[in-house]
């Protein structure tokens, strides 16, 4: 079910070329990936933006701003939109530049509500 629904977020949004439901503790829960991905090493990626998350996670509650619910980060070779599924879990969508990251926000808000029951503690 995870990889349909990630598959589903890459055909949908133009320029994604990978998606990735990870735990916070940097465990990868399923990934895919389209061939023009292979070469940005979005799996260290992911694995390496755990610590990025569970960092603003921290800081937002202690300075007050509440729970996190999104990271947006524009890199020279890749945009990437990470989504809370929950306090352990995230969705990230990788896109190339130019990408459409309005609908790549829209597509991963839309997949955190339909699987908040899988996500729920």
């Amino acid at each position: 079910m995870f990889r349909r629904k990630l598959n589903e977020i890459i055909e949908r949004t133009d320029g994604a070329v990978a998606a990735i439901i990870m735990g916070t503790d940097g465990i990868e829960v399923e990934k895919v990936m389209r061939l023009e991905g292979q070469d940005l090493n979005l799996d260290v990626a992911a694995a390496t933006f755990t610590s990025l998350v569970r960092n603003a996670q921290k800081n937002g509650k202690e300075i007050g701003l509440g729970e996190l619910r999104e990271q947006v980060l524009l890199f020279d070779r890749a945009w990437i939109i990470i989504r809370l599924m929950s306090r352990d879990y995230f969705v990230m969508l990788a896109l190339l530049p130019g990408g459409s990251l309005g609908r790549g926000r829209f597509e991963l808000r839309k997949t955190e509500l339909e699987l908040a029951h899988e996500f729920a503690l």
